[in-house]
């Protein structure tokens, strides 16, 4: 996939405190109001699948349930918005939030792409390392942890509360233009108060990463064998998706591509709150979809219902994700 060359400055724009906020911390984990009920939590947690040579695991997280205010699609009415969601059978006073990061089993590598939360998020997140335990694997066995993008429910999960590493043996491969932006102190200072939050939580997550551990790399190169990174910018400045094959079959990781497929894959040019800029993430989306209903292929994304792995298909103007059965 080619280059989304954006102007970020846009990402300063008035949007951005609200979504930057947000990214800080574990505002999406702590969403869950006890009057709408608690979410269900997949059990088991983790889902295997194989691809080639390579074995694919779904672990989830975890899952919140927001309230679903005017807020959240910040370019259609909310009436429109609950008639969508009813239309698929879905509660319209609620959004529930899944959180699945994906292991990748390649020979003696385990490369794990976003974390989660770890013991940083509230009371239905923070799953991941029980369900990997449940799935054959511990946190140290990991030898890669490959993020997307640096919201906060992606990386929040590389550190305990505590400061300790998670995964203490692993590489932490960042996409280089989405460090760049987080960690550029003149950016962060010039950002809304509201704002810089999400920038210091980049500090405290990968500030005091040792430079052998921290691997930075550039769009559309090779992670490793059979892992490729391409650029997806528009949700956040340097946000990837990546393209996993071997022998002849792929699978894609669509990262925050959409936030909540059944609104904003069904229609692709709403835009959720988070979307840093919406017009690229909404020209990301198209292009990324499209190309995913081409060639039939196997697709996971952060926030898919689980066990997240499924197939997306073309429905009305938008798309529509089919899980595995």
């Amino acid at each position: 996939m080619g280059d989304s060359r954006i102007d970020r400055r846009h990402f300063l724009g008035a949007a951005a405190a609200g979504s930057l906020a947000l990214a800080f911390g574990s505002a999406w984990s702590q969403a869950t109001t006890p009057n709408l009920g608690m979410p269900t939590l997949a059990t088991p947690g983790f889902r295997r699948m194989k691809l080639g040579a390579m074995e694919l695991l779904a672990i989830n997280d975890g899952v919140t349930r927001r309230p679903l205010g005017e807020e959240f699609v910040t370019n259609a009415p909310i009436d429109q918005v609950r008639s969508l969601l009813s239309s698929q059978g879905l509660p319209t006073e609620y959004v529930d939030v899944p959180y699945t990061p994906f292991l990748v089993v390649s020979g003696d590598r385990r490369f794990l792409f976003d974390t989660g939360f770890a013991d940083n998020g509230g009371p239905t997140v923070g799953r991941l390392r029980a369900n990997m335990e449940a799935a054959g694997f511990k946190p140290e066995d990991v030898t890669d942890v490959v993020i997307s993008h640096y919201h906060g429910d992606h990386i929040n999960g590389i550190r305990n509360k505590d400061g300790s590493l998670m995964f203490p043996r692993a590489r932490v491969h960042v996409p280089a233009p989405e460090h760049a932006f987080w960690m550029d102190d003149a950016r962060m200072n010039a950002a809304p108060q509201a704002a810089r939050g999400a920038f210091m939580n980049a500090r405290r997550v990968f500030g005091t990463l040792p430079a052998e551990q921290l691997v930075r790399f550039e769009p559309g190169t090779q992670i490793a064998p059979g892992i490729t990174a391409n650029a997806a910018f528009g949700h956040t400045p340097g946000m990837c998706i990546f393209t996993v094959a071997s022998e002849g079959q792929s699978f894609h990781y669509v990262a925050d591509v959409t936030n909540i497929p059944s609104l904003f894959a069904r229609m692709p040019d709403w835009s959720v709150l988070f979307d840093m800029d919406p017009n690229a993430a909404r020209v990301t989306r198209r292009r990324v979809f499209d190309m995913m209903v081409r060639e039939k292929a196997l697709t996971g994304g952060f926030h898919f219902p689980f066990p997240a792995f499924g197939t997306m298909e073309n429905a009305g103007s938008g798309y529509q994700f089919k899980p595995v059965a």
